[in-house]
């Protein structure tokens, strides 16, 4: 069984993806070619936003607008210590400080409650992440960014095609990022990002720093990197993208159906009232005793993941930032306790009960 079944696409996708991946082998246009715009244009507009600027990672997409609201040394940035180190580490490469917020113990989000409590005269942005699947509040974090002067990025690595109030993830606030990594909702075949805004002259900066600064070629207007999606890997989502809307559905519906029939058994995953799709990047339950728990599926042939075991203030590599465990106690609790099944728009009914009925036998 597959944690995620990339195979079933790609049988599906193949003729499709490879017609485009031939067209641009043969035309040669394997930097920023023609697929990189269409790319861009299509998601934009799926998303409801004027720009989308297509990037190498979810990291660089993160990492660009940082750049170019000139975050650096002395700032501050609020986020989640209960996320992907991606969501940190760009901040610490720009020379800002993270600054944490404990997470809601139902849905994993950011405490919204919490937030205006941790803004401090340094203080230059949120970075809300939209974690499994869903986005937080983003109203009330917008509401409270205007207040105090701050910009909002969403880290939407895990949330492109989510609906909140009906409206996309990635189109919420200032500026968001998401990711095509292989096992995200729309994934490509190796690392590739987007990030998406409305306001014309961040794009505008952003779209050249991720090309080494540049405004015309060889003219630096900015210090910028090499953080271009390739054209290949934009002809890849391209050839998926006509089944995503139908993929996001089918996420939705399975999480919603794994709920429940697990909901008087484990801890099944709350959705924000909020939340009119959940995309469902992972199912994420809890258990009280999840090495026993993962090994009895693992005997049963189910495979899992923990997302995250480490809450980020504990990692060595943040040590710096003085933080000590107990000062978060919903995200540390939440580390020792998640642990995510199977999750795909492929699964079958079958295949879910199985897992389901597995699930109820391994926490007896």
């Amino acid at each position: 069984m597959d944690f995620i079944d990339l195979k079933t696409q790609y049988q599906r996708d193949k003729e499709a993806i490879w017609s485009r991946l031939s067209k641009n082998m043969e035309n040669a246009t394997f930097i920023l070619g023609p697929d990189v715009a269409e790319l861009e244009k299509t998601l934009a507009s799926y998303v409801g936003v004027k720009h989308a600027i297509g990037v190498a990672s979810g990291t660089d997409a993160l990492w660009i607008p940082l750049l170019a609201y000139g975050v650096g040394p002395g700032d501050e940035i609020i986020t989640t210590p209960f996320t992907f180190v991606a969501t940190i580490e760009v901040i610490a490469l720009v020379g800002a400080k993270p600054v944490f917020v404990d997470i809601d113990p139902k849905t994993y989000l950011i405490d919204i409650n919490q937030i205006e409590k941790a803004i401090t005269p340094r203080t230059k942005g949120i970075i809300p992440v939209s974690l499994y699947g869903q986005t937080p509040d983003m109203d009330a974090i917008n509401a409270i960014a205007k207040k105090h002067n701050l910009w909002v990025m969403e880290d939407a690595a895990q949330s492109f095609g989510a609906l909140y109030k009906g409206r996309k993830s990635c189109g919420l606030c200032d500026v968001a990022a998401t990711s095509f990594f292989p096992s995200k909702p729309l994934g490509c075949y190796g690392d590739g990002g987007m990030i998406f805004t409305n306001d014309d002259d961040l794009a505008t900066q952003m779209r050249q720093i991720a090309n080494h600064g540049q405004h015309v070629r060889y003219q630096h207007r900015y210090v910028g990197m090499n953080a271009r999606l390739d054209t290949l890997q934009a002809s890849i989502l391209l050839a998926k993208w006509p089944h995503f809307e139908e993929e996001a559905n089918a996420r939705h519906k399975i999480g919603n159906f794994y709920t429940e029939l697990l909901k008087d058994t484990v801890t099944t995953p709350v959705l924000e009232p909020t939340t009119t799709r959940s995309v469902y990047a992972q199912y994420t339950i809890r258990v009280k005793n999840r090495d026993h728990f993962i090994a009895k599926l693992k005997e049963n042939g189910i495979p899992t993941a923990v997302h995250y075991p480490i809450p980020l203030h504990l990692q060595e590599a943040y040590a710096n930032l003085g933080y000590k465990k107990g000062d978060f106690p919903h995200a540390e609790k939440a580390a020792e306790e998640v642990v995510s099944l199977p999750m795909h728009p492929f699964l079958t009914e079958e295949t879910i009960h199985f897992i389901v009925n597995t699930v109820k036998q391994a926490v007896q």
